[in-house]
């Protein structure tokens, strides 16, 4: 019972009460999060659209985001955490409503290119605030903490939301919007503005020494091969990732099991991340982050491509337990590594092109998993996903020494590297996935790397997905 109650305290103790807010924010618009978890199969069994519409609608969805992270990342720094936030938040629980009433493909496509942009807005408001209240050798915690309770939501959700289609799919919408509120309301009632200027400085007006973009920053970033190289092996990562929200409730629905059931399957995957992360950490202490990363490939393809062979509901529930083991394995190791290959005075604008690989897998991803499957079948899509984790794992093996010694530059030349905490989202749906929230307060995007779990999940902020 001490144990318990020392790790209980070791977890939670000391964090602000604000933090304390905005995760009871996260968690409840977590347990209310049903749309994104079922638009595919809304799209296809309600709607009646083909599985390439359903995925140019999700595209949608994550262009939408994409500008909204942009646009949500200014707008904390220049108008302030707060109003983002609130606004964001109010403006997807609309656009909820509106996707949850529309009926014409155009009108869907545009209420979910919205919806997406008001959603994400809110991430980097959300990391900033977490970053501005919480002192620096506790964000870590904090963020896993947020993290936990994102999973914890999210499993929670997908077995509610099954439940709730059966009632009618409308009223997934409208859960999803008073949830959404409900957090709004909480940081209407209880958070304050966040952002601090310093003396002399007009009201909303943030300078911080040394703060300003360093000249040539962005070309820095294009001529850095080694992280680009990172960025885009975890592009083709989140490529395969996201067909869990777009292309496998189609699979499952033409293998007639029901929304329910999908709903069932899925959460599988934030009960295990919940209960798994406990144990990741320690169980690759010391090991070979490419080594890591490489296995995490091939055990997500493994998982994505036995889908292939799924016919019934157990099986399905197999396929996304291993590929849920390689989502885990892959995430501590990324965290650490965006912060070790991003020089200190831009690991900001590191982080947030990232990000974008998972904001542009959330476009490209559902869209291509459509065409996919309409023109070479079901079973070539999950295979062909397979056969992208084995050349992913190459990639890391063959990549991995040249990481790390710029790794080990970096930090000769700055000194020890806390492993950042992302926000990314995805996530959609998370994700879940996943894509961030910066070390220091600038534009983060889609989906969280975090010690343990999902990327573009634990992306997620206090509740627009």
């Amino acid at each position: 019972m001490r144990t318990m109650q020392g790790w209980f305290r070791d977890t939670t103790g000391g964090l602000p009460v604000t933090f304390w807010y905005l995760w009871a924010g996260t968690l409840i618009n977590r347990l209310g999060s049903f749309v994104l978890v079922f638009l595919a199969i809304y799209l296809t069994q309600e709607r009646g659209f083909s599985p390439s519409q359903a995925g140019l609608v999700l595209g949608m969805w994550g262009v939408g985001g994409a500008v909204g992270t942009t646009v949500g990342g200014t707008l904390c720094d220049r108008w302030g955490r707060r109003p983002t936030l609130l606004t964001a938040h109010l403006g997807a629980a609309a656009m909820m409503l509106a996707l949850g009433f529309a009926r014409e493909l155009w009108a869907v496509a545009l209420g979910a290119l919205l919806l997406g942009m008001f959603a994400e807005a809110a991430r980097p408001a959300f990391g900033a605030m977490v970053i501005d209240v919480v002192p620096e050798k506790d964000r870590l915690r904090a963020f896993s903490l947020n993290y936990w309770a994102i999973n914890l939501g999210f499993a929670s959700a997908a077995l509610l939301a099954g439940l709730a289609a059966e009632a009618g799919y409308l009223l997934l919408f409208v859960v999803d919007a008073t949830t959404t509120v409900i957090t709004a309301l909480i940081i209407f009632a209880k958070v304050g503005e966040t952002r601090r200027a310093p003396a002399g400085v007009g009201v909303g007006v943030v300078v911080q020494k040394g703060a300003g973009a360093p000249v040539g920053a962005l070309r820095t970033i294009l001529r850095d091969r080694v992280y680009l190289g990172f960025v885009t092996i975890n592009l083709f990562a989140a490529l395969i990732f996201l067909q869990h929200i777009s292309m496998l409730p189609i699979a499952m629905g033409d293998s007639g099991l029901s929304p329910a059931t999908y709903g069932s399957v899925i959460a599988l995957n934030g009960v295990l991340i919940v209960v798994g992360q406990l144990f990741v950490p320690r169980l690759i202490r010391g090991r070979s982050r490419s080594h890591v990363l490489a296995l995490a490939s091939v055990v997500m393809g493994v998982g994505f491509g036995l889908t292939a062979f799924a016919d019934a509901a157990w099986f399905y529930g197999l396929t996304v337990l291993i590929w849920t083991v390689g989502e885990m394995l892959n995430s501590p190791s990324n965290a650490t590594l965006i912060a070790e290959l991003s020089p200190a005075e831009l690991r900001g604008r590191y982080q947030g092109v990232f990000s974008l690989s998972w904001q542009g897998a959330a476009a490209v991803a559902p869209v291509l998993g459509g065409l996919v499957r309409e023109q070479a079948g079901n079973a070539q899509l999950w295979l062909g996903c397979a056969v992208i984790g084995g050349l992913m794992a190459l990639a890391h093996l063959i990549s991995g020494p040249t990481r790390e010694r710029r790794a080990a530059t970096l930090r000769a030349a700055t000194g020890p590297v806390v492993p950042v905490v992302a926000i990314q989202p995805p996530a959609p749906q998370a994700a879940e996935a996943a894509a961030t929230a910066p070390a220091e307060p600038s534009a983060p995007a889609r989906g969280v790397d975090l010690p343990a779990g999902g990327q573009e999940r634990a992306a997620e902020p206090t509740g627009a997905r």
